[in-house]
């Protein structure tokens, strides 16, 4: 079975061209949504972070005050301009959700399976894939799509968008390239590396 990561920068449109995937019978790991699952459902990464960052980045839910919840809005404050800050939170992290995506991809059965992450280059997880499909939209486009999404403000979703690596560098690392311009049909695109993904595993 191939493994086959799916990545780009905020806005690109990752999940979208994922679930064209899934439509075409395709499994998908998305490590962004297990990671905010694992902040509340992993008593390992609950514990890292408490003792990190402090007993402030877990609050009581409204309902039940016993039941503490994961305070996102607390730590994306206190990373959003403090890259040391940031790197403990990945250092932390991503150790778990490559366990996790080592255990999901062990079960999965047919040709190929593919896994979502925003972060598979900076992680230096690249390798660890048969090929790697860089998603790419043109700045004004992920802007529009962040903003409406996130609900932040145009300078906060810029200052992520500068703060992730370049499309030119991630284009040295990926294999596949897809334009989600709004000009360029997205299906023929996904279709097309279907076809490519079936033939390669069964060569």
């Amino acid at each position: 079975m191939l493994r086959i990561g799916v990545t780009g920068g905020i806005g690109t449109g990752k999940t979208t061209v994922c679930k064209i995937f899934e439509l075409l019978g395709a499994p998908v790991f998305y490590a962004d949504r297990k990671a905010k699952e694992l902040y509340n459902n992993n008593d390992e990464l609950k514990q890292k972070i408490i003792e990190t960052f402090g007993k402030e980045m877990y609050i009581p839910k409204a309902i039940n005050q016993q039941s503490l919840i994961f305070n996102k809005e607390k730590m994306r404050s206190l990373i959003f301009n403090d890259s040391a800050q940031l790197q403990l939170l990945n250092n932390i992290v991503h150790p778990i959700i490559k366990e996790e995506t080592e255990k999901w991809f062990a079960k999965q059965s047919g040709a190929y399976a593919l896994k979502e992450a925003a972060l598979i280059i900076e992680t230096n997880t690249f390798d660890t894939f048969d090929e790697l499909i860089l998603i790419e939209s043109p700045i004004d486009i992920r802007m529009k799509r962040a903003v409406l999404r996130d609900h932040l403000s145009a300078d906060e979703i810029k200052k992520r968008i500068q703060s992730q690596l370049p499309e030119e560098e991630k284009r040295r690392y990926a294999t596949q390239i897809i334009a989600n311009d709004e000009k360029t049909l997205l299906i023929p695109q996904v279709l097309s590396l279907h076809h490519q993904f079936l033939k390669k595993a069964h060569s």
